[in-house]
């Protein structure tokens, strides 16, 4: 085995100290909006009542020093321009507060400069916008300063951290990115860290949680302003410590611009968002925005998983960046890595233990709730983590041995004779994976509930339903968040794949458009000893259905057919 970096040319950085924690100032946390799946960003379409989480005391910074900062020019039709103060920043009109700065991008479908005259109106007191933006904003009735810049997305990540005081520079700043694994490393991060006596924030795709106030989540990663807003509210509430997932389209869109990222993680790459990035090397591309010498946001540690190519060559971009790099194996690679994980020994309630061995060559026991190879990964990766912000390792082990994750392989159980889960798996490897481990669980067979997103890369549909039927005893196609998607024609890509699977290697498929008759369907034909799998969806409480949310969540859906087909067989 050869080892990917070497321990002697990126050695372990020695125990980091707690930043000196803020004082908290005790203001009552504002609520936070559950913003909707593809609502309209600029025009605020679909937000429910409620401002987004903002600091209670606001920096107050001049427009002449953003302009200064970013390289914009101030255009106003009156005098005083550069005297007029700033103290939060949006990019949705509808969600403009007094003394805003509204940025008005170029979108998709509509510039959000045509969104202007209503942040003015609601209190927008500066503008920041392109040149096409400002010939719309130029007819305006609004006497407002407006700060022109070519990229003005390019700009609004530093521009909404100088207005916001740069909190990320006051705490220490987890960054985990990865197609899959960022939000369970996340979660066992933070209870390591909160093990350790740190004050957590947590960013994710469930939910925004700090000092056990919870906020739902609608982007893995949010935009910009409101990333750094959240940083100033954490910073206020005595945070000294964010765990964050951090998304490729982030990284991509300059959403984290702005943040000092204390270390940065990687977990893995497979296929997804492959409508999003050209094709694998840009998805690679983007996911390195975390560990490259180029990158504004580059973190000067890192932790890397190596047990696929891509983390192999994740670890030696942030190697060539400088960093210290702290590598991860579990020994399903073919290379050696600073921390070490041995084979897990399973217990039949599904948790799990495995060694540990650090780079000092110490071997920890460690035990996990959560079943399945993929964690082992995500736990070794998670203490790594902690350690490198100076956490004693046993700590970290520790406080990750009650750890659950929403919607992760979480059972539910209504006291019947088999096994009933819900998991997030919306990506063929991660499907695979957990049909995997489930089936090591149990002594019967396997169905798999399972569809595939709508307006998303529909080249991994085929790849779903492939990767099912190899896995399942019985195959119920359904919906899943078919989003403004002819819901036919996603489940007839992921039929063709399944069908794709010689008979002989698969296991019954069927085709159930109605996501909660399929799931009915799958736990009338369990028997004891099967497993019933309900993938895609996790911890998700609603469905997409042509641009509308309808309430739905696999796990309440799941246990009500439980409880009919149980009650029905008395």
């Amino acid at each position: 085995m050869t080892p990917v970096v070497s321990r002697e040319s990126t050695p372990e950085r020695s125990p980091v100290p707690v930043p000196s924690r803020p004082q908290s100032t005790s203001a009552p946390l504002k609520s936070g909006e559950d913003l909707q799946s593809g609502e309209d960003l600029q025009s605020g379409k679909n937000l429910k009542s409620g401002d987004d989480l903002r600091p209670s005391l606001p920096v107050r910074t001049p427009v002449s020093v953003l302009a200064a900062a970013a390289g914009a020019r101030i255009e106003a039709s009156a005098g005083g321009a550069a005297e007029v103060v700033v103290t939060g920043v949006d990019l949705r009109a509808q969600a403009i507060a007094q003394g805003d700065l509204f940025a008005a991008l170029p979108g998709a479908r509509a510039h959000g400069a045509e969104f202007a005259a209503d942040a003015v109106a609601r209190g927008a007191v500066a503008i920041l916008t392109d040149e096409a933006g400002f010939d719309i904003v130029s007819g305006l009735e609004a006497d407002v300063p407006v700060l022109v810049h070519h990229d003005p997305r390019g700009v609004l990540g530093e521009m909404s951290a100088t207005i916001y005081g740069r909190p990320s520079e006051r705490m220490q700043v987890i960054g985990i990115t990865g197609t899959s694994g960022k939000t369970t490393t996340s979660y066992l991060v933070e209870g390591a860290l909160t093990a350790a006596g740190r004050t957590t924030g947590l960013l994710g795709t469930i939910e925004t949680r700090m000092k056990g106030r919870r906020v739902p989540s609608a982007l893995t990663t949010p935009e910009a302003p409101q990333l750094h807003a959240l940083f100033a509210v954490m910073l206020e509430q005595g945070v000294d410590t964010v765990v964050m997932e951090v998304s490729s389209h982030a990284l991509a869109l300059g959403r984290v611009d702005g943040v000092r990222f204390d270390v940065g993680a990687f977990t893995n790459l497979s296929q997804d968002h492959l409508d999003f990035h050209r094709d694998f090397e840009d998805y690679f591309a983007a996911k390195a925005r975390l560990f490259s010498a180029e990158s504004s946001v580059h973190a000067p540690r890192a932790v890397i998983c190596v047990d696929d190519v891509w983390g192999q060559r994740m670890a030696e971009v942030a190697a060539d960046a400088g960093s210290v790099v702290s590598t991860v194996a579990t020994g399903t690679g073919p290379v050696e890595a600073g921390w070490a994980a041995g084979p897990p020994t399973v217990s039949p309630s599904g948790s799990q233990t495995f060694s540990l061995i650090t780079p000092d060559g110490t071997s920890l026991e460690v035990l996990l709730q959560l079943p399945g190879r993929y964690n082992v990964a995500n736990a070794s990766v998670a203490v790594a983590l902690s350690a490198s912000l100076g956490v004693d390792p046993l700590v970290a082990v520790k406080g990750i041995a009650e750890v659950d994750v929403p919607g992760r392989v979480q059972r539910i159980d209504r006291g019947q004779d088999f096994l009933a889960v819900v998991d997030y798996a919306h990506k063929p490897a991660a499907l695979e994976a957990v049909i995997a481990t489930l089936r090591s669980q149990v002594s019967g067979r396997v169905a798999v509930v399972v569809g595939a997103g709508g307006d998303r890369d529909a080249g991994k549909r085929p790849l779903m339903g492939s990767a099912a039927a190899r896995g399942a005893d019985l195959l119920i196609i359904t919906d899943d968040n078919p989003r403004t998607e002819d819901p036919a024609t996603i489940r007839a890509a992921v039929r063709e794949g399944a069908l794709a699977v010689p008979e002989s290697e698969r296991g019954e498929v069927r085709e159930v458009g109605d996501r909660a008759r399929a799931i009915t369907e799958a736990v009338s034909w369990a028997q004891a000893g099967d497993v019933v799998l309900v993938a895609g969806k996790g911890h998700e409480s609603g469905q997409e259905i042509s641009g509308v949310k309808h309430p739905f969540d696999d796990r309440e859906v799941l246990g009500e057919a439980i409880e009919q087909v149980i009650g029905g067989s008395k």
